[in-house]
């Protein structure tokens, strides 16, 4: 295991009032102004961003690359800077097609993409920053995060002695990213590991919305240490990742999307696979009010008669949600009739052994 040392205990000491601070301008719709969408400050780090962001997965969806550029574009006028990707999202496919679209852009955005390495060596992880920089067509990331801690040896994996987080600090140094962090979406209790073995993250990205609030809950467990930390908290899956809920009428997209932008984070990261699902966040975003406590005490409350199993969150409680390729490194099974996986197994040997 790696120490932080004094690093990480003074960045977590000084951070504790500017993320109060940070969070309490969220809720009062200090940031927003009319018409526009609010910029937020990404945590410590100094560097606003939009309220919104373009997830990188959803990108993928799209029928063809100029599908793609086109709403990214249509995304970047209308003034969203934040966008997500992976190194191994459809081998490769949404960061190649994020890359074409950001041409002539790339100074206009804040720029994420997520290393694949589950627990493999350092090294793999810095041969995977070449190859997304290169699909991107840049020559620096914002940020550089890790993707998928879903297991429960994930955080002591990230942590062993060459593994990914020697990784961060050598791109740091190298200039190749300016931040970086960790995501999951499966159990809270591996989010707080990985903060409390130390490492002084800039980010850490979460599921987010009110059927959350009531099932093993990110929103409740990992939200108030990420901000008492002073890092930045990037909320996703604000409709649960499948809408089912919206699509059941059990809640409507705007008040999923109202809720999870209301929480104390720098960002929501919200699926995109359409110019009217993109209209629809933005006529939410321009000149966002968060809701009153009143309102998202009341919209949990609606939620959580259907919020105990996990059925609008099947991320948490299903394995077909876990990414196929966090699955092998720890000699897991996968499941070959997944549209993602026969993708995969069809175009290469996986995104967990690159060709």
């Amino acid at each position: 295991m790696r120490s932080v040392g004094a690093l990480g205990a003074a960045v977590r000491l000084s951070a504790h009032v500017g993320a109060l601070d940070s969070a309490a301008a969220t809720r009062k719709g200090l940031d927003a102004r009319s018409g526009e969408i609010p910029r937020r400050l990404l945590g410590r780090t100094g560097v606003q961003v939009s309220a919104i962001g373009v997830g990188g997965h959803h990108l993928g969806d799209l029928s063809t690359v100029d599908d793609a550029v086109r709403l990214v574009h249509e995304a970047v006028d209308a003034g969203i800077t934040f966008f997500d990707n992976c190194w191994e999202y459809y081998n490769g496919k949404t960061e190649n097609w994020l890359g074409r679209a950001l041409r002539g852009r790339r100074d206009k955005v804040f720029l994420m993409t997520k290393v694949c390495t589950h627990g493999r060596s350092g090294q793999l992880a810095l041969q995977m920053l070449e190859e997304s920089l290169r699909r991107l067509q840049t020559d620096h990331l914002d940020l550089w995060q890790i993707h998928g801690i879903v297991y429960d040896n994930d955080p002591e994996l990230a942590y062993a002695a060459g593994g990914v987080l020697e990784a961060f600090d050598q791109a740091k140094k190298q200039g190749k990213t300016r931040f970086v962090g960790f995501t999951g979406h499966k159990d809270p209790a591996f989010h707080l590991k990985m903060l409390e073995l130390g490492y002084p993250f800039d980010t850490v990205q979460m599921p987010l919305n009110p059927f959350d609030a009531g099932f093993h809950s990110f929103e409740k467990q990992v939200l108030p240490e990420v901000n008492r930390r002073g890092m930045a908290a990037l909320g996703m899956k604000s409709m649960g990742g499948t809408a089912w809920a919206v699509k059941n009428r059990v809640v409507s997209a705007e008040a999923l999307l109202r809720y999870a932008m209301s929480l104390p984070v720098a960002v929501t990261i919200c699926g995109v696979d359409s110019l009217d699902v993109l209209r629809q966040n933005l006529r939410i975003a321009r000149g966002f009010t968060p809701m009153t406590d009143g309102e998202m005490d009341a919209l949990r409350a609606r939620c959580a008669p259907t919020a105990a199993d996990g059925r609008y969150e099947p991320y948490k409680v299903s394995l077909r949600y876990d990414n196929p390729v966090t699955r092998l490194p720890h000699g897991f099974p996968i499941d070959p009739t997944q549209r993602e996986v026969k993708d995969m197994l069809s175009k290469g040997t996986g995104a967990w052994e690159p060709r």
